[in-house]
């Protein structure tokens, strides 16, 4: 496994940063940076239950490093190099070298905070956002730290030489090169550089006639010398050429003819990070508590080896029969935000510890659900059929691998049929096709992070931007209650409602299209799913946040009932209180919102956040003054903002609002109605300077005075004979970049080769001009 060749760097775009960049492309020195706790939780664990997790956790640690290969050309490569460096000396022993090249104490805290943000988001991207960060200091200066590290001094031409390779894109601000993006709108590695939207299309369409999912795959475009597009469909796998016995992929991987294009089906993406993977995955059979955990892991190694998503639902099917579990987890590749397109799943893999206490509260919440159910404004028709009880359990989280660590979770996400949403539990049709099975019989478990939930959303008084002074130590008091709800009510009953109206290949509905009367046009239903189709495959690009912002809607509508409040441990005031701050934190996030809206391309790059900002503008247009944006100056001077809600008006103006705009939401996406829903989400989305809001300027007060969103420090596990011991690092960059020296010490120098060979072997697709590719499809 070779270096890259010094000096072979790539030829994206070079227009570097330099140490004034833009304040929304650098982390800041002073960023939040908190310690993951599950000391308790860890210590309960017997001594098999935490082999057990110990070796989920390595597995789901080395599974995340394909997340950098999943991001940006660079990635790998910036993060062998710190990898090298960090390994060979620690921070505080490179902080002497640094100053005694003439760098301040800020500029190597800038550097730290870079090695955490790249460690943290496994990329130079950040995972909520998508906008990319580089180092806040001069590149000659960061240049001469290190080359002039121990690890140049004992290697000075393989770290000269991964220098050289990625250096300028590490600091490059060129347009395309500012967010992850497909064709004019930015990078990503899920697709060559030279692929298009339409190439995205044609390739799921191709996917959609071959049965095959998009989650594990890349794709890869090149014309040859007969003008044909040629692309390359590679699914991540441990094995890659070698002949095939499994007859379930054999008969996949072959060359394709389809719309005047040739198709390729590989295989082996990832293969030697996925090896390491399945070897600890079989480790862990080794101490499952129960055939259930036993029979997931052989699934999931299947899955891994062979490159079967199909292999992967069977393992999902097992992990939702396990109820209950002491240790839970779940690994492979799951959500689909950061793919452009909205198909491809990044790798992620969690192990957590159940905190039983919170868990009885959201049990209390599914026992109810089914009532709760009939509160929601659409009829009952549009409601799915039968209900299915979900495991719902708060956890405190001792691994998440991937680009970042969410709140809550409810998997798992594929589409397995038109009829399957992105929901905890399921419902069954009254004539589910064959592939409706695990979702729509088996059902899905519900988590929240609770350990992640207690850090990751702690707020600051002085650090609380734009609320009403009078407001804040409410918020302070009530934001993490109130938030319990929220989690609790999005992924349960937002995630967990509605019906989509299919026909499957036989004609038969699941709906009865001759009574079924849609309650916004009082007509028959005029359009519905065929079979083949899915939620993400016709509303593609909106479909991720239409869903979050279904989900949050419903959490706010339903947070309004007492019985909700009751199961949480709230009455009186103290149930009013959290209404309010649920409400308020709304409404706050949906300005927030801006930072994540580029207004060159028009476009939303995370898709929660546009969901918020779409429902602070059906608040604001609900009037009567139950929600106001006043634009103000601060104390220091400087543009900013107040928001206000009118909590006399939550009930009487923002449910009869939110009611309606529910409505709409599930109607048009209980009968596929592309065109009526983008018409709806897109509307909403839409961010002008037009009064009274002026949201584009307002923008610029939001981006003035944002913060950074924080970094957490996660422990390793370590095996010393047969013992599992828990290492735990201090709540700093410099921590962080620690956490991460010490969690691969039998193979880090291996693990760094392997991903600068499988990068190097990728890197012709996103060689060449910086412009955005034509429109060849």
């Amino acid at each position: 496994m070779g270096e890259p060749e010094a000096g072979s760097e790539f030829a994206i775009g070079a227009a570097a940063a330099g140490p004034m960049a833009d304040a929304q492309y650098i982390l800041p020195n002073d960023i939040g940076v908190s310690s993951l706790d599950c000391r308790e939780a860890f210590r309960l664990l017997s001594p098999t239950e935490r082999l057990y997790a110990h070796h989920l956790s390595r597995a789901s640690w080395y599974g995340g490093l394909a997340v950098l290969l999943q991001t940006s050309p660079e990635a790998p490569y910036i993060y062998a190099l710190l990898s090298r460096i960090f390994r060979a000396q620690d921070p505080d022993e490179l902080r002497q070298h640094a100053l005694a090249e003439g760098l301040t104490e800020e500029e190597y805290q800038a550097f730290l905070v870079y090695a955490a943000g790249v460690y943290s988001n496994m990329g130079n991207y950040k995972s909520f956002g998508d906008t990319k960060f580089v180092p806040n200091l001069p590149k000659e200066k960061l240049e001469r730290v290190i080359l002039g590290s121990k690890a140049a001094q004992q290697h000075l031409e393989e770290v000269r030489g991964l220098w050289q390779t990625c250096a300028e894109l590490m600091f490059s601000l060129e347009s395309r090169l500012r967010h992850l993006g497909l064709g004019k709108e930015g990078i990503t590695t899920y697709f060559s550089g030279n692929c298009t939207i339409e190439d995205a299309k044609l390739a799921q369409n191709f996917l959609d006639s071959q049965n095959l999912s998009a989650y594990n795959t890349r794709l890869f475009k090149e014309v040859r010398q007969d003008g044909k597009p040629h692309y390359e469909v590679r699914l991540a796998s441990v094995l890659s050429t070698e002949p095939t016995l499994d007859s379930e992929m054999a008969s996949k991987l072959k060359s394709y003819e389809y719309q005047g294009s040739h198709f390729q089906v590989t295989r082996g993406d990832y293969a030697p990070i996925l090896q390491k993977v399945v070897e600890h995955l079989e480790k862990a059979k080794t101490y499952a508590a129960n055939s259930h955990q036993e029979q997931m892991l052989a699934q999931y190694i299947e899955s891994f080896t062979q490159g079967s998503i199909e292999a992967h639902k069977r393992g999902s099917r097992f992990w939702i029969q396990d109820k209950g579990p002491i240790v839970e987890s779940y690994i492979g590749f799951i959500e689909s935000y950061r793919d452009p397109f909205g198909s491809r799943g990044e790798f992620e893999g969690f192990v957590a510890i159940v905190n039983k206490a919170m868990s009885a509260k959201f049990e209390w919440l599914v026992t109810s659900a089914e009532q709760l159910l009939k509160e929601l404004p659409w009829p009952p028709a549009f409601e799915k059929d039968k209900f299915l009880t979900p495991d719902f359990t708060s956890l405190d989280v001792l691994t998440f691998a991937g680009s970042g660590i969410p709140a809550g979770i409810n998997i798992p996400n594929y589409n397995w049929s038109v009829a399957l949403e992105l929901c905890p539990f399921s419902l069954v049709p009254s004539s589910p096709s064959p592939d409706d099975d695990l979702r729509q019989t088996e059902g899905f478990k519900n988590v929240s992070l609770g350990n992640v939930l207690a850090v990751a959303y702690a707020t600051q008084r002085e650090k609380l931007t734009f609320l009403e002074e009078n407001d804040k130590d409410l918020y302070i008091r009530w934001k993490g209650p109130s938030f319990d709800v929220q989690v609790g009510l999005h992924e349960l009953l937002g995630h967990g409602s509605g019906k989509l109206f299919v026909q499957d290949e036989k004609g038969a509905f699941n709906f009865d299209p001759e009574t079924v009367i849609n309650p916004e046009t009082g007509e028959q239903i005029q359009s519905w799913y065929r079979s083949g189709e899915t939620w993400d495959s016709k509303f593609s690009t909106i479909a991720s946040s239409y869903e979050e912002c279904r989900a949050e809607s419903v959490g706010l509508y339903l947070c309004l009932n007492p019985q909700v409040l009751e199961i949480f441990g709230f009455e009186g005031a103290d149930a009013e209180d959290v209404v309010y701050v649920n409400w308020l934190n709304m409404v706050r996030a949906g300005l927030l919102a801006l930072e994540f809206y580029t207004p060159e391309a028009s476009s939303w790059r995370q898709a929660h956040m546009q969901a918020r900002f779409v429902i602070l503008r059906v608040l604001l247009e609900a009037g009567e003054g139950l929600v106001t944006i006043t634009p103000t100056t601060g104390s220091d001077g400087r543009p900013d903002a107040r928001v206000r809600l009118d909590r006399s008006k939550i009930r009487s103006v923002g449910k009869p609002a939110l009611e309606r705009f529910l409505r709409r939401l599930q109607v048009l996406k209980s009968t596929g109605d592309v065109a009526g829903g983008r018409a709806l989400y897109e509307g909403y989305a839409a961010v002008t300077d037009a009064p009274p809001e002026c949201f584009l300027s307002l923008r610029d007060t939001v981006l003035l005075r944002k913060e950074a969103r924080k970094l957490i420090v996660q422990p390793n596990t370590r095996l010393e004979g047969s013992e599992v011991q828990l290492l735990e690092y201090e709540a700093s960059a410099t921590g962080l970049i620690r956490s991460f020296s010490e969690r691969f010490p039998e193979d880090g120098p291996e693990l760094e080769e392997i991903l600068i060979q499988l990068a190097t072997a990728d890197a012709r697709f996103w060689k060449g001009p910086s412009e955005a590719p034509s429109g060849q499809a």
